[in-house]
């Protein structure tokens, strides 16, 4: 069984009606959209307090590694050194490249090959214990909108499976939209209560900023859109469906 969340949880389409009644197994209604969205400056904040969490450990890791090949004393550690040299960076340039994407930060691209998801996704999950199954066509052309809620969702995806397991990715067109679903199944699958209130455009409540943020920037992307997002939870599978028109 999760942790966070009951056996079944489903949140209302992003662009779903203040009045209409919420699709979850609990009494609330859907939030008012409009209460639900915090500032642009406070939106700008926590994302940058997100980044520069990211950022700070293997940037930090580089620091060390550097000292160490400084370090007249550790001559011995400096293969380990430049090892973790190696990695770290690595690591940051990931991060980095994975954020200009999912958060629209400047770049030429207005479109993205599923060669080129793939290949960003790839390297986020090479840093966590869960597997990508990206099951979307190289050659497939995504606008950067779409993009954008696609990585943020393989992301979340992987982040929901802290002991390991499978995100797997799809899409399909129809109808003048595109559709994306990601299923998350492992031992110990879940959403965090925040991610949760993220995920439904709920403000937070309580609990951490940065696990609020990056469900709450997808939620924001798809929105902005005029698209839906709905969400279910089972033990040991999650499943995320995503719609944005073309």
């Amino acid at each position: 069984m999760m942790d966070d969340l009951s056996p079944a949880v489903l949140t209302p389409s992003v662009d779903a009606p203040a009045e209409a009644p919420a699709e979850t197994a609990g009494p609330e209604t859907a939030p008012d959209p409009s209460e639900a969205r915090p500032s642009g400056h406070e939106l700008a904040t926590q994302l940058v307090a997100k980044l520069c969490h990211d950022f700070i450990s293997p940037a930090g890791a580089i620091m060390s590694g550097l000292d160490l090949l400084e370090d007249p004393s550790a001559q011995d550690m400096k293969q380990e050194a430049l090892n973790l040299i190696s990695t770290s960076a690595k690591k940051l340039v990931t991060l980095v490249y994975f954020a200009r994407v999912a958060f629209g930060a400047a770049t030429t691209s207005e479109a993205f090959s599923g060669k080129e998801l793939n290949k960003i996704l790839s390297d986020i999950f090479g840093t966590m214990r869960a597997e990508l199954d990206f099951d979307i066509a190289p050659d497939t052309l995504f606008a950067k909108p779409a993009a954008r809620a696609l990585v943020n969702l393989g992301l979340i995806a992987g982040n929901s499976l802290p002991t390991g397991g499978t995100a797997h990715i799809e899409t399909r067109r129809d109808d003048g939209a595109v559709y994306f679903t990601a299923t998350a199944r492992g031992p110990r699958a879940r959403l965090k209560p925040e991610a949760v209130e993220g995920l439904s455009g709920k403000p937070l409540s309580d609990g951490l900023q940065g696990q609020w943020i990056q469900p709450h920037w997808l939620w924001s992307v798809i929105k902005e859109a005029g698209g839906t997002l709905e969400f279910t939870a089972e033990p040991e599978l999650l499943t995320f469906n995503v719609r944005m028109p073309l």
